[in-house]
């Protein structure tokens, strides 16, 4: 078993070179093997979660064989028997497949960047995977606001996907970009293209596995298109990642008074005086330094 955390860092290094996860499938195809029908799904399942979770296991002190029962356990796609008996075919193949070489400069180099971040968060996904209700201060009223968001990987384990349901039961769609106990980025697009309302969250990763809460920053425009910011908390409500399970659930905003003794702690952490950072832009003929009182003024109102 030790070719595993050999594989695992060359299906990095391709897919960090750009080379899609179809293509080194097709490659690794071998007749009369595990690998004969070894589709980009599954190939993906070994890279975002078997592999991932197998050199985990190892790091925490599991002996081999443990550790690769219980990444095996987290997937149904994947044979054990199969997968062992082809580890130096599968090795092989993938040190015959080298990424395209580069043509020049790359196009836009921060696009790329996040391209490849967007990749290496699918490996790290799993560990957050799941249906979350989020608790943050409407922006409507004084009041708490309370929507579910759905974190899981896409359908071709290339990007991280998430989906959120506001408080208006409007579904959107985002993706995630996330770093193994540091931090996360979830981006979407509020309206309709070609209009870009983008509204991020940034939320704090904590030091260890499977996480029942994590705490960030939800940023976005007001009404006015304004720049605001605001506590946001995110609890685990389900492992599920069925679309299903997660269309059951609504979004709402509940008044203070209307408050359960379960949500009041959420309440006293997202919309207390501080939790809200807004900023706005006073029209002026001058714009110097007095439209800098005038704003803060404004601001304190």
């Amino acid at each position: 078993m030790n070719e595993l955390p050999e594989i695992y860092k060359r299906i990095e290094y391709l897919r960090n070179k750009g080379v899609k996860m179809k293509e080194i499938a097709d490659h690794t195809n071998m007749a009369a093997s595990v690998l004969s029908s070894l589709y980009s799904s599954v190939l993906s399942s070994l890279y975002s979660s078997v592999l991932p979770t197998y050199i985990g296991c190892i790091k925490k002190g599991n002996n081999e064989e443990e550790a690769l029962d219980y990444a095996l356990s987290q997937v149904n796609n994947v044979s054990k028997k199969r997968l062992l008996g082809n580890l130096k075919e599968l090795k092989e193949r993938l040190y015959e497949l080298e990424p395209a070489a580069a043509t020049g400069q790359k196009e836009n180099p921060f696009l790329d960047m996040i391209s490849e971040e967007m990749l290496r968060s699918v490996q790290d996904a799993y560990n957050y995977s799941g249906i979350y209700i989020s608790y943050s201060l409407s922006s409507s009223t004084n009041a708490l606001k309370v929507e579910p968001y759905l974190i899981t990987t896409s359908e071709n384990n290339d990007y991280v996907k998430v989906i959120h349901m506001s408080a208006y039961n409007t579904t959107h769609f985002g993706t995630g970009i996330f770093s193994n106990h540091q931090n996360s980025y979830i981006m979407f697009n509020e309206r309709e293209s070609p209009q870009m309302a983008l509204f991020t969250i940034y939320l704090q990763l904590p030091m260890y596995d499977f996480p029942h809460m994590l705490k960030g920053l939800y940023l976005c425009l007001d009404y006015n298109r304004n720049p605001i910011a605001r506590r946001i908390i995110f609890i685990k409500y389900s492992d599920s990642t069925n679309m299903d399970d997660f269309l059951e659930l609504k979004g709402a905003i509940i008044p203070k008074e209307e408050l359960t003794e379960e949500q009041i702690p959420y309440y006293n952490y997202t919309c207390q005086p501080g939790d809200y950072i807004k900023t706005c832009s006073v029209p002026s003929p001058l714009l110097n330094e007095k439209d800098l009182e005038r704003e803060k003024k404004m601001l304190e109102i």
